[in-house]
């Protein structure tokens, strides 16, 4: 991948990250801003060091590469040769394609890079052939050795740079009873052919009947190349190994000429041939000695047999990066406003559910639940209106849904019914007394604090103890925690105000009424701090109720006491 198309993919991150950060994602602005920035610190980061990486895999400059525009294969040639390399440059070009020299093993990895970040369009194009010449080679575990490190390096090759690059392995040999080089070449699914430069392509039996004895003595040596070179070279790219996957050649092909560079007298083939053949007694079955450099080392006529299309261009990998970037944004996005929608059902839902649970004649309370209903209804028109925000929106918007119930219950409100001019005005019952429970309580305790007293006695000062008027006090918890210790806390909290208040006040114990609601009655929502706050608390009120409240040495209140009327069908 050049170095623009890693500009351009880190810029179109950093554009997707500042969209769902800044728009859609479900926290405060100060959050999604540290957000944002972790994230294009990490995206600057990986396009530094994908940088330096490239710069540093690139050792040295191939010289005499065709231009970008070359379309025909390009094969990295690794291993031995037959004859000697016939240029200085490591770059071959031929009519059918381009041939490389890699001279270490060890740089295949390096060399297939350096072509890449030469000509980034060629990774469609690019195969790997290793050749094996058994004459040169004086011990077979060491061969082994070289063609198991190529294995792993092919595998790593293509897992680095995503091609399918093809492998062609090749065999060759020298003898004297060859006049020139003979092919023969087994592609999967096909038949054994035979390449010959007098001749065209054609089957070892069509090749044998024509050319008759001397042909039949070559093929009999061919074969003898094919055991060994299945046995010691295709069966080590081929065997199951628990580090590297299998490699399966695209094509293999087996040569024989004349001339043969580096032969051994005694070698591998020297010793498989004793064993297994008496092509040692044969005439002619070593290489003769001459110049090498006059006939050409590889065969050209395989290139075009070589698959194409088997990988990703450069461009294809970057935009392939910048459609999974795309892709992943747009989840992160679709996550996000869906969660965002969810928030926004529960929060209306929750408020159309606590103002259906109040008493139409619980004027105080539901006038206020019904305002937060007005609230909620006028988001929601004025969504409907001016168009749904982009983090509630891709389709996911649920507000639609809820305007009509929120409506119906607001239409459902009944105003309080005005007092009559003519009757006199009655005395307004004290209001309900709310003390927070973590003023009074330590967390999970019953006992109040040593500091509470000043706010009990600066808070119950409208609370008075009058006959005929019962004094409530009830307990209440969040929904955090088991729901029976939670009831049985806010009765012992409530039990702890009401023994302060006895004691200090010298009441008796008839006054007081104890109750213990638990998270049954909360007043706010329990999803956030603030509501789960607001529901820990204890309540303090005043209820008319007949003799409830005798202080010694007083008769019994009447049916009347201090304005609060308790005729009965009156």
């Amino acid at each position: 991948m050049s170095p623009a198309q890693r500009c351009g993919l880190a810029l179109w991150a950093a554009l997707l990250s500042v969209v769902v950060c800044l728009v859609f994602l479900p926290m405060s602005r100060m959050v999604a801003v540290l957000a944002l920035l972790a994230i294009l610190g990490g995206i600057a980061a990986f396009w530094y060091v994908a940088s330096r990486r490239a710069e540093y895999d690139v050792t040295s400059y191939l010289d005499n590469l065709p231009d970008a525009t070359y379309r025909q294969p390009v094969v990295l040639v690794c291993g031995d040769l037959p004859l000697a390399w016939p240029q200085q440059s490591q770059v071959l070009t031929v009519t059918q394609g381009c041939w490389i020299r890699v001279e270490d093993d060890l740089e295949l990895g390096p060399m297939a890079r350096q072509v890449l970040w030469q000509r980034p369009a060629w990774g469609r194009q690019l195969s790997v052939m290793v050749c094996v010449c058994p004459q040169k080679h004086a011990d077979s575990e060491v061969l082994t050795s070289r063609l198991l490190a190529l294995r792993w390096q092919i595998s790593q090759l293509r897992k680095e740079t995503g091609h399918s690059v093809p492998l062609v392995l090749n065999g060759q040999i020298g003898s004297a009873m060859m006049s020139d080089t003979l092919w023969q070449l087994a592609i999967a699914g096909e038949e054994v052919r035979v390449w010959h430069e007098s001749s065209k392509p054609r089957s070892i039996a069509a090749w044998v009947s024509t050319c008759g004895a001397p042909a039949m003595q070559q093929q009999v040596l061919m074969n003898s190349l094919m055991s060994w070179f299945h046995q010691h070279v295709t069966a080590v790219f081929m065997d199951e190994n628990p580090d590297v996957s299998p490699i399966s050649p695209t094509a293999v092909l087996w040569g024989m000429g004349p001339i043969l560079t580096g032969n051994l007298t005694s070698s591998a083939w020297t010793v498989w041939l004793s064993r297994h053949t008496a092509m040692q007694q044969v005439t002619g079955w070593q290489p003769v000695e001459a110049d090498s450099t006059m006939a050409s080392p590889f065969p050209d006529f395989v290139l075009p047999l070589l698959p194409e299309e088997c990988g990703l261009t450069s461009r294809d990998k970057a935009l392939r990066c910048a459609l999974n970037l795309f892709t992943l944004a747009a989840i992160a996005a679709l996550l996000s406003s869906g969660w965002n929608n969810c928030q926004l059902l529960h929060r209306v839902s929750f408020d159309i559910a606590h103002y259906n649970q109040l008493s139409m004649v619980d004027y105080g309370p539901k006038a206020d639940a019904v305002a937060v209903l007005r609230d909620d209804a006028a988001q929601l028109d004025g969504w409907a209106r001016n168009g749904v925000p982009a983090r509630m929106s891709l389709g996911l918007y649920q507000g639609e849904r809820l305007r009509i119930t929120l409506l119906e219950a607001i239409r459902s409100y009944v105003p309080p019914p005005s007092p009559p001019e003519s009757q006199p005005k009655a005395e307004p019952v004290p209001k309900i007394i709310c003390l927070d429970s973590m003023s009074l309580f330590d967390s999970g305790k019953s006992e109040l604090k040593p500091g509470s007293t000043k706010l009990l006695v600066n808070s119950l000062v409208g609370i008075k103890a009058k006959p005929g008027w019962l004094i409530v006090v009830a307990g209440h918890t969040d929904n955090t925690g088991n729901p029976i210790l939670n009831q049985t806390l806010s009765l012992k909290r409530a039990e702890a105000v009401r023994d302060w208040m006895r004691d200090t006040g010298d009441m008796p114990e008839s006054c007081f009424a104890v109750q213990g609601y638990g998270a049954g009655r909360p007043i706010a929502t329990n999803d956030t701090p603030e509501g789960r706050a607001r529901n820990r608390r204890v309540e303090i009120s005043l209820v008319p109720q007949v003799d409830a409240c005798q202080l010694p040495g007083k008769p019994s209140a009447s049916s009347q006491d201090d304005g609060a009327s308790q005729h009965n069908g009156e």
